[in-house]
């Protein structure tokens, strides 16, 4: 049980206070309501762009990561297509540097000509040598939009393409800035060896000067339902051929999520799982395999990806993985075998919670969700999914029109 306090400034920045005395640190996670799904079609990267940039130097503080290593303190960041999410751990004795940082950043970044250029060079070179020169590394710029149609999901958060970062102009990123980087669209959750009173003290000295931004009301396009199975086939130069297959899921708001989430761990958690033990250990067809849902925040995806053993054929992949998503269909999972991955989620779940920065991150996307007392509530939710439950999400979600599938043969 995860116990904290929360309040909100006028400026509408939402606050959540978690104490945990065993540790001698402080965290202070912010969660900004922005991510990729909310960029223009013709300008995508700039959430993921925008996360760089937040390190470029503000208008008080040149350089961010100077003050904070000063006092003994790390950070980090990373976007998503929901959320953009940062986060700091110092000594708690210094909290109030924390502070210092991240309101003036939220207040105003720098904005130089030289921090932008150094930026999207940065963010160019990501794309070329994580998406384009790696092997496997184009896979969702090749998924996304073969998957969703209408839906901005179809763009990964790196961007559809270079070009939209490379002319990315100084007043699109200003007009970004001030659209998603104010108080009424961010959660902070401040964790660790704190105090309440202090805390508040703090975020009102440090947060309450910065004026509110605008009303961000989100009217995205629904993804229609896919009635037709849809693939391709791509060649690359990759060491093993490898097949992808995603299927339309509901959203990490639904209360269907915890069955189909559990669906994926009877498939592929641990050595002990179906898609282990049938297509690696006996059958001996794939050299890895995985089954996952992405937990995105409008309706997601649940993916079984797998290299293949050579000389097996896409076909009999395919037909392979076919069969043991038929037999979750067929038959109700064991009284064990559910048990079995309920252990394994609750211990998770549990040795997760020990880890102050998993803590004030998981706070914050739970409050996102609609209340931060979700976090607490989630192993409760997973415990009261029934093998019946597991059935019906299977034979909802495992339809041949539902998926759409990636041949990633070996260049011949």
């Amino acid at each position: 049980m995860i116990k904290y306090e929360k309040f909100e400034l006028e400026n509408g920045l939402k606050v959540i206070v978690h104490q945990d005395k065993s540790t001698p640190i402080a965290c202070i996670n912010i969660l900004y309501n922005v991510g990729a799904r909310d960029e223009h079609p013709d300008q995508t990267g700039f959430a993921h762009l925008f996360e760089h940039l937040m390190f470029g130097g503000s208008v008080n503080i040149p350089n961010y990561d100077e003050p904070l290593q000063r006092v003994g303190g790390e950070n980090n960041a990373f976007t998503t297509n929901d959320i953009t999410n940062y986060y700091l751990t110092l000594p708690s004795e210094n909290l109030e540097t924390g502070f210092w940082l991240e309101s003036d950043r939220m207040l105003s970044l720098a904005f130089s000509d030289k921090s932008l250029e150094v930026q999207r060079s940065v963010v160019i070179e990501e794309f070329k040598q994580r998406y384009l020169n790696q092997p496997y590394g184009d896979v969702w710029l090749l998924m996304r939009p073969m998957i969703y149609k209408v839906h901005p999901y179809q763009w990964d958060t790196i961007g559809k393409e270079i070009s939209h970062i490379e002319n990315a102009q100084m007043q699109d990123v200003k007009n970004f800035f001030k659209k998603f980087y104010c108080p009424n669209n961010a959660i902070m959750v401040v964790a660790g060896n704190v105090e309440f009173e202090e805390v508040k003290a703090l975020t009102e000295k440090w947060f309450a000067p910065i004026p509110k931004g605008p009303d961000n009301k989100r009217n995205l396009p629904v993804e229609p339902p896919q009635t037709e199975a849809r693939s391709l086939v791509v060649e690359r130069d990759v060491p093993a051929a490898a097949i992808y297959k995603a299927y339309h899921m509901c959203s990490r708001y639904d209360k269907e999520y915890y069955a189909t989430d559990l669906i994926s761990d009877i498939l592929s958690r641990g050595n002990s799982s179906r898609l282990h033990n049938s297509l690696i250990k006996e059958k001996k067809m794939f050299s890895d395999l995985h089954a996952y849902v992405m937990g995105d925040f409008d309706k997601g995806l649940f993916i079984v990806s797998g290299k293949l053993s050579s000389g097996v054929t896409m076909a009999e992949a395919d037909k392979a993985i076919d069969e043991e998503l038929e037999k979750m269909k067929l038959q109700l999972v064991t009284v064990d075998e559910l048990q079995k991955v309920k252990n394994k989620m609750e211990s998770s779940h549990v040795f997760g919670e020990i880890e102050v920065l998993n803590k004030a991150t998981n706070l914050a996307v739970s409050e996102l969700l609609g209340d931060a007392n979700m976090v607490n509530m989630e192993v409760e939710k997973y415990l009261s999914v029934t093998a019946e439950q597991i059935r019906e999400q299977a034979n909802s979600i495992f339809r041949a029109e539902n998926c759409s599938t990636l041949y990633y043969n070996i260049k011949k």
